[in-house]
């Protein structure tokens, strides 16, 4: 009996762990880096710590319940408090009012009643939702977030079995490192909501604005951070920040070059005058070396304690640099995000990227006439902010499928101008080469993708705008969006700069999987179309399958960011072929004979490996897709005459 009950994780980290910010694996009694280090853990004396359990682990403890207790006939022991009750979970339950048998009854009731039934059950679903909400402290999750088609997913995947009951999938301990993964006395709902709840161990679950740690943990100095004035290998700083610049600067220009530039030249060779410095500047260059080597870390996947160390140098000066003026309280709100997407110790992405917008608003950056008395350099920078605002808000919101913190109605301001920052003056803009597109083109290409992402998220996932319209309406909408992101992807910078071989996004291949991931987003099972004809599905099955040849093809060139953004692209677009190849009405053995649905399968397997050493989730994805893998691979060699 005791066995089983290795199955209860704590809710929070042990204490050792924490201290010193070790990802813990809340295994109860004990966590195993304890029980490795062979000492004690502080889940042995903390008589308060909660647990979490499997469903359908509780359901088997309720059903060992009813069957001790039929079997409790003239010899059964009342509890001090009354008659038998019947068993069960409603509001009329009494625990303690239960026919008790043996000590085994008393104990399970014991562990019932510390409320086990909170927990919920290991599935796809679950997983999607956990990883989703890496981004999020709150727990909604909307339709373009996948979840709805997850469960979808499930109710196809019943034709894989003979009887047409539910998929259950098998425990495969070899390949999760002896972790229990799954109960096989119950069967498993591979889509229900709570996939997303365990998807990555190494995200917090507390609703905590910085992840894991608290903020007190992170600011208080410390023997790494007293001695870290500024880092020796001036070459390595050079590196991380041309990084920074090549990476996430082409994404999200938040910035200004030059004055990065001349705070480094003034503290280069001389760190002490690093404490000159302003505020902002202090956090900014820290925060620029947190990104950069956080983003190296996320293409590279090393580890990534020196980026966290740069962090928590800029937290430090975090909130000086906020109370400097509205434009610098953005940008210190906005490096935050950025620095989130990648590092999941950095700060809620959703929260912040709310924050920004609202303080953005308010500033009127929306709107043209705010514009009109400034300088053009100044126009140019505070659009440059405005429209990261604005991506960062689409990326999170479509991810978690909720709504938009900004509007495009409420926008009437044009985007920056396709110029690097030297030529931009204050009096006008000088002449760009026409033979060679400026570092600001691929921003501006990438804010078109996000327009395009925020018009699929309104017209094809509001059930409210749907309800009323005509299948030749419906059919109008997806072709003009399919239009809409062909045109985008032909008419991408030509030629991309070549300033960095290992930035996804300075490679055409990022821009077909970006495209292939869209596509596959309005084509998949939406309120605008809720029950896809064969024609849609093979579209579907195309979109998908060439997002995993596309982000394979990035993993082999090492172009691949291991972040919980493309983790999330990777596990919806490995759910969208599996619907797709399972959904087709052609017989399955020969849909999977015409199709390349298993190879590229076996592709996202070797994705969801390496994504195993970051996130602990991605093995337990590996073993839920093998399993449906192994499955075609047994049809296929089956009579291929034979539909199923």
């Amino acid at each position: 009996m005791a066995s089983q009950f290795n199955l209860a994780r704590a809710r929070a980290s042990c204490s050792r762990c924490h201290r010193r910010k070790k990802r813990c694996d809340r295994t109860l009694p004990m966590c195993n880096n304890c029980h490795s280090s062979r000492v004690r853990c502080s889940f042995q004396d903390d008589q308060s710590q909660t647990a979490s359990y499997p469903i359908a682990y509780v359901h088997g403890l309720e059903e060992r319940i009813r069957t001790l207790e039929k079997s409790a006939t003239g010899d059964e022991r009342q509890l001090p408090r009354g008659e038998a009750a019947a068993v069960g979970f409603g509001e009329d339950s009494n625990f303690h009012d239960l026919p008790v048998r043996d000590a085994e009854l008393c104990e399970q009731q014991d562990y019932l009643t510390q409320g086990i039934l909170e927990a919920q059950p290991p599935t796809f679903a679950a997983e999607l939702k956990t990883l989703s909400l890496e981004a999020t402290a709150e727990r909604h999750l909307g339709s373009t977030s996948g979840i709805s088609f997850a469960k979808l997913t499930q109710m196809v995947l019943r034709r894989l079995t003979p009887d047409k009951a539910d998929f259950v999938f098998a425990n495969n301990e070899e390949n999760t490192a002896g972790a229990s993964f799954f109960n096989l006395s119950s069967p498993s709902d591979l889509f229900n909501e709570s996939v997303f709840h365990s998807l990555s161990e190494s995200i917090s679950v507390h609703p905590l604005l910085f992840g894991d740690l608290f903020l007190a943990d992170i600011t208080e100095p410390d023997s790494a951070l007293d001695s870290l004035a500024w880092p020796s290998d001036e070459g390595h700083v050079q590196h991380l920040i041309n990084f920074y610049f090549a990476h996430s600067h082409t994404l999200y220009p938040i910035v200004t070059r030059s004055e990065v530039m001349q705070t480094l030249d003034r503290i280069r060779g001389n760190p002490q005058n690093l404490a000159e410095q302003s505020p902002l500047d202090i956090f900014r260059i820290w925060m620029i070396l947190a990104i950069g080597s956080t983003a190296v870390s996320s293409v590279s996947l090393t580890e990534e304690s020196e980026s966290r160390i740069y962090y928590s140098k800029a937290l430090q000066y975090s909130e000086l640099a906020l109370g400097s003026d509205d434009m610098a309280a953005l940008e210190v709100i906005m490096l935050q995000v950025s620095y989130s997407f990648f590092n999941q110790l950095g700060p809620n992405t959703w929260f912040l990227v709310g924050i920004a917008a609202r303080l953005a608003l308010g500033m009127g950056l929306h709107t043209a006439s705010t514009y009109e008395n400034l300088p053009v350099d100044v126009q140019e920078r505070h659009k440059r902010v405005f429209f990261s605002i604005y991506m960062m808000d689409r990326v999170v919101s479509v991810a978690l499928g909720r709504p938009f913190a900004l509007h495009d109605d409420d926008i009437d301001v044009t985007p920056f101008v396709d110029a690097d920052e030297d030529s931009i003056l204050p009096d006008g803009i000088a002449p760009q080469s026409s033979l060679q597109p400026s570092i600001m083109a691929v921003p501006l290409h990438v804010l078109a993708l996000r327009r395009i992402a925020g018009k699929i998220s309104r017209q094809i996932y509001s059930n409210r705008q749907n309800a009323d319209l005509s299948a030749q309406q419906r059919e109008e909408i997806i072709h003009s969006l399919h239009q809409e992101l062909l045109a985008w992807r032909r008419n991408m910078p030509f030629p991309l700069p070549d300033i960095h071989d290992r930035v996804p996004h300075l490679n055409t291949i990022w821009y077909d999987f970006n495209y292939y991931t869209h596509l596959a987003m309005i084509y998949r099972p939406s309120p605008l179309s809720p029950v896809l004809d064969p024609k849609r599905i093979k579209i579907l099955e195309m979109a998908a399958s060439m997002s995993l040849r596309q982000a394979f093809s990035m993993h082999k060139q090492r172009r691949l960011a291991y972040n919980w953004l493309n983790f999330l692209a990777l596990f919806t677009a490995t759910l969208s072929l599996i619907y797709a190849i399972t959904a087709q009405p052609d017989g399955l053995p020969t849909v999977l004979r015409e199709t390349r649905a298993i190879n590229d399968l076996d592709l996202a397997l070797l994705l969801f490996e390496t994504f195993g050493t970051k996130f602990l989730a991605a093995t337990k994805i590996w073993n839920m897709v093998d399993e449906i893998l192994r499955r075609y691979k047994a049809i296929r060699s089956a009579n291929a005459g034979i539909g199923v």
